[in-house]
């Protein structure tokens, strides 16, 4: 399968997931522990059959950077599961994909990098976006503020993972996912002890069917697809490939869960989506 299809698979299958995460019944950080242990179990048997291993070890202070953005990576799931279970899958996507407008304003401060007139124009215009989405609306669950806010709070983890992973420069990408999956699995563990503990016997069969294509497809199988044509593809490309993910989740919540969103929201969702992907473009193009 070429790169590009490749990618374009993961991305359309992203999109999808919270078909299958409302069918599970268990809490959303459970969710998103067994989804992190189904799929490093994926990924090692993909690592094992391909013979995929780094010849240099990867640094310790890399290992610890690896841990916690993929910590990083466990609450952003859980979050986001939860913002699901409060407002519709468009609303609780478009409040997510805010992400790299965090990125953007963080950067210039902890990278010292300049701030361009595009990237401030981008960010401005993606913050009018999202006031669009919160500020209209029935906001009893369309715009639930309360699912809007876990929604952001995953997408404060995902910014976190991805600066992050700009010090991360050692190993494969299989290698590199393989020690993030185990820090998700790890704090997420911990916090589930020590908070509800875990329900997995109390699941329906057709819960555990859910959790198991979350698992091997959403998250195993498609980050394997994702990170193969990764390093195959142009910048630019990547970037604007990315966005079919959100694309897909908004057509998931307004033809398969029947959710409505309004004309101002849909006017918001396109100030978020295009100016993210006009700035990841403009990023990658320059360099």
């Amino acid at each position: 399968m070429k790169a590009q299809a490749r990618n374009i698979l993961a991305m359309t299958a992203f999109g999808t997931i919270a078909i299958f995460v409302r069918g599970i019944n268990l809490g959303s950080m459970e969710i998103a522990f067994w989804r992190g242990v189904i799929a490093l179990i994926v990924l090692s048997i993909i690592r094992f059959v391909s013979h995929q291993k780094d010849r240099k070890p990867i640094a310790f202070n890399q290992k610890i950077y690896l841990l916690l953005s993929g910590m990083a990576i466990g609450m952003n799931w859980a979050l986001l599961f939860m913002a699901y279970e409060h407002t519709s899958v468009a609303v609780a996507t478009l409040a997510y994909y805010f992400a790299p407008v965090i990125v953007i304003i963080l950067t210039p401060v902890l990278f010292k990098e300049k701030m361009t007139v595009v990237q401030f124009l981008c960010f401005l215009a993606a913050t009018i976006g999202l006031v669009m989405v919160i500020g209209v609306g029935d906001l009893n669950y369309q715009g639930s503020m309360k699912g809007i806010l876990f929604g952001l709070g995953a997408a404060v983890f995902y910014a976190g993972v991805i600066l992050m992973n700009k010090g991360i420069t050692q190993g494969s990408s299989l290698e590199r996912t393989l020690i993030q999956f185990t820090g998700a699995i790890l704090l997420l563990g911990i916090l589930l002890l020590c908070g509800e503990g875990f329900h997995i016997r109390e699941a329906s069969v057709a819960g555990i069917g859910n959790l198991l294509i979350v698992g091997v497809v959403h998250t195993g199988l498609c980050y394997w697809l994702y990170f193969s044509s990764v390093k195959e593809l142009p910048g630019q490309q990547i970037a604007i490939l990315s966005y079919i993910d959100p694309f897909v989740a908004i057509l998931v919540s307004l033809w398969y869960f029947k959710e409505t969103i309004t004309l101002l929201q849909g006017i918001g969702a396109v100030m978020i989506l295009g100016f993210t992907c006009l700035y990841e473009y403009v990023k990658n193009k320059n360099g």
